[in-house]
Parts: C-alpha cells; sequence; structure tokens
C-alpha cells in the first residue's frame, strides 16, 4: 500500500472455521477533507483487502462521496456506471424492477437504497416509504412467507456492479449505512440441496472472492480460464428481465425467458462487452474468475493462445459450465457479512469480488443508504491476460 497512508487498517474479524483471505477495517480517516495522497492509499486498500469498512463517516455530504469516486478515477466519464436514473429505469431490466431507486437532490450520482420509511426530509427527499417486492421474489422456487416472517431468508443475486453494456464496470462501489436495524438475528439458508446456513445480524451485504474462486479451480479448468472469454448480451439486464434465479442466488434457473435480440430494441454491436474470463488485480497481480453467469449470452473457450476457441451459445450449457466452478466458494466458510455500523462505508472492488443483498421483514426496521461508483476509464478488456479479439464469430 501507498507510504502516504496516514490511516489504520486491520483485517475482519473472522470466526472458528473461517477461510475467507479477504476484507479489512480502516480507521482514523475523515473523507471529508481527504488528500490526495489517502486517496490513491486507500484506492490501493480496496485493490488490496478487496473490502473495506472505513469506520466513521456520519456526517459525510452526498457530493463529498461522490466526489470521492470520481477521484478514485478521474479520468472515468463523469456519471453513475449505471447511467443517470432516468437510463438506470429504462434499461435496468431485472435491477430496476427490483427496487426503487432515487439520485439524491444535488448529487443524482449518488442513490438512496433501501427499506421502508425514509424520514420527512432525507437530503430533500421527502416523506419517501421505500416500498418494494421482496429480494426474495427473485427466485423461482419462493421462500414460505411464513418462513421469511420468522427471520428465514436468502442470498437476493450474487453479482458485481456492471452494466456489462455501454459503459465499463466500476472498479469500486461505496455504499455509505446512514441507518439499519442491528436485531433480531437472521437466517441465510441455501435452500439448494446443499444443508447450507449461516446466521447475521439484518441489513449487511455478503461478500464472496473471486480470487477465491480462481484459487479452488483445477489446473486444467484454470488454463482454459486463462485464456478464455465471454460475450455479454446487448442491455443484458433488459435480456433477463423475465428470468429467475436459483435458491442460493448463484445464476438463473433453466426456463427459457431470456428475451430476443429483436424484443430489446435498438442496440449498438460495438456497445457489447466481450471480456476475459480472468480479471487481474492491477495493484497485486491476484488473478479472479470473474464471470457474471446470468448475462452471459456466449463463452469462448480455449486453452491456449493459438488454440481455436470452442464456442458455447446455448444459455442452459453456459449455466451448467459455470454453476460447478462458481459454487464451490459458495459455501459459508468462505462468504463474509461486514458488520458495518451506522456512518460507515462499505467499499470493494468489483473487479475481485462477488456480492448480494440479503432481505429481511420489514417490522426490523428501515433500512437508509447512499451507493455510488463511476464506470471505469479501464475496463476489464484491457485488466486481464490476453486481448479479448474484436470480432468474434
Amino acid at each position: 500500500m501507498s507510504s502516504d497512508a496516514s490511516f489504520t487498517i486491520k483485517p475482519i474479524a473472522k470466526s472458528v472455521g473461517d477461510r475467507t483471505n479477504f476484507g479489512s477495517v480502516i480507521e482514523g480517516l475523515d473523507l471529508d477533507c481527504i488528500s490526495d495522497g489517502n486517496v490513491i492509499a486507500l484506492a490501493d486498500a480496496i485493490w488490496t483487502h478487496k473490502v473495506v469498512v472505513v469506520k466513521g463517516q456520519k456526517d459525510l455530504a452526498p457530493l463529498k462521496q461522490w466526489d470521492l469516486v470520481t477521484r478514485f478515477d478521474p479520468d472515468a466519464p463523469k456519471v453513475h456506471s449505471h447511467g443517470d436514473v432516468k437510463t438506470f429505469a429504462e434499461k435496468g431490466g431485472v435491477l430496476s424492477a427490483s427496487r426503487e431507486v432515487v439520485g439524491i437532490p444535488g448529487a443524482e450520482n449518488v442513490r438512496l437504497i433501501g427499506k421502508g420509511y425514509q424520514g420527512d426530509d432525507h437530503y430533500g427527499i421527502k416523506g419517501m416509504d421505500i416500498q418494494k417486492r421482496l429480494l426474495n421474489d427473485f427466485h423461482l422456487h419462493k421462500l414460505p412467507e411464513k418462513d421469511f416472517k420468522a427471520g428465514i431468508t436468502r442470498f437476493q443475486r450474487w453479482h458485481i456492479d456492471a452494466p456489462l453494456y455501454a459503459r465499463e464496470p466500476a472498479w469500486f462501489t461505496t455504499l455509505r449505512y446512514i441507518k439499519r436495524p442491528t436485531k433480531p438475528e437472521i437466517t441465510i439458508r441455501w435452500d439448494d440441496g446443499s444443508g447450507y446456513s449461516m446466521k447475521t445480524e439484518p441489513g449487511l451485504t455478503a461478500f464472496i472472492s473471486n480470487v477465491q474462486t480462481y484459487e479452488l479451480m483445477t489446473p486444467d479448468e484454470r488454463a482454459t480460464a486463462d485464456h478464455s472469454w465471454v460475450e455479454y448480451a446487448p442491455h443484458p439486464f433488459m435480456w433477463i428481465a423475465n428470468c429467475s434465479g436459483r435458491p442460493n442466488g448463484l445464476g438463473l434457473e433453466p426456463e427459457g425467458k431470456e428475451k430476443s435480440l429483436e424484443e430489446l430494441g435498438d442496440y449498438d454491436p460495438k456497445d457489447i462487452k466481450r471480456y476475459p474470463m480472468v480479471w487481474v488485480n492491477p495493484v497485486t497481480g491476484e488473478r479472479s474468475f470473474q464471470v457474471h453467469g446470468i448475462c452471459a449470452r456466449r463463452l469462448f473457450l480455449r486453452s491456449s493462445l493459438t488454440e481455436e476457441p470452442r464456442v458455447i451459445d446455448d444459455v442452459d450449457e453456459i449455466r451448467a459450465f459455470l454453476k460447478p466452478i462458481q459454487e464451490r466458494v459458495l459455501k459459508p466458510e468462505y462468504v463474509i457479512l461486514p458488520k458495518t455500523e451506522e456512518g460507515d462505508i462499505l467499499m470493494w472492488a468489483n473487479y475481485q469480488v462477488f456480492h448480494t443483498a440479503v432481505d429481511y421483514p420489514i417490522e426490523y426496521g428501515p433500512r437508509t443508504m447512499h451507493q455510488t461508483n463511476i464506470g471505469a476509464s479501464i475496463g476489464p478488456a484491457e485488466m486481464g491476460l490476453f486481448r479479448v479479439p474484436v470480432s468474434a464469430a
């Protein structure tokens, strides 16, 4: 990490049996007046630790949060990675359908997200009560309501914050916790036949490391991943708008409900994203198996740079290929839910981890957060082990 840092970093506390190797807590940093040196050091810390909790930012103004993400990547276009609020509402598909997102007045690239009543006047947003469908409704096989009311829940949808069309994924996402319930405890169930479950406070965000996913792959799997790439659908979240997720939140059920390209309307072929399967951390050199399977339309598989790729364009076959690789890390001992207190900011490297929301009964209390990120100036196509061919037939 940069020697200019004037803050302290310590690992997130681990429980017995925890096998995660990422996540840290940062103290002694005031984001309201952060120096250029500390911005660089903080970015290095996020790349290095992948998920960080920056303590004590209770009075941070929304514009200061946006200013920070622009300073992380000063060459990036000055807009949220998913575009403005109107664009997100029109093109967000399954993302915008599942939640109500509002830009903070005067800082519209900072989004208010949460659950329940947000107060009489929240930074100029008057009397907003966020009523949305349950996050668990994304799953094909629904969690019984009586279980949910009893504090049983699931991971919603494992993902990276990335439009996967036109704009590049944000290097980092920042999420300021303003209010959340801390009790009673909830139980996350996988409900996928594994029997896995884990307990946690409500209102937190879950993470798995795709660096650990890569480390758990066999040598042959890594050789393929190192040389292969993914083509994502145009307007991918509209493409899967009618699809449903698996109960553990990783991947989609094989229903055949993806929209046709004609149904997506106008799109620009040059905005379709083709990314390597493996993304390289620019600070640590670590490799992550970073494939957003729910949006993948074609895979190009090969084990060397000279080999002709085998093309998979059947989405069920794509997901069947990815499922056993990605589910190896989806076990309680590899999942973290960093404890964040009101005023803390959670920051993570989208090029290294997957994350997901975890719903809870509204009776536990409201949740209020400010989220922002910025579409990167340098994307995954330039952070892999090879340059993806421009024309992929």
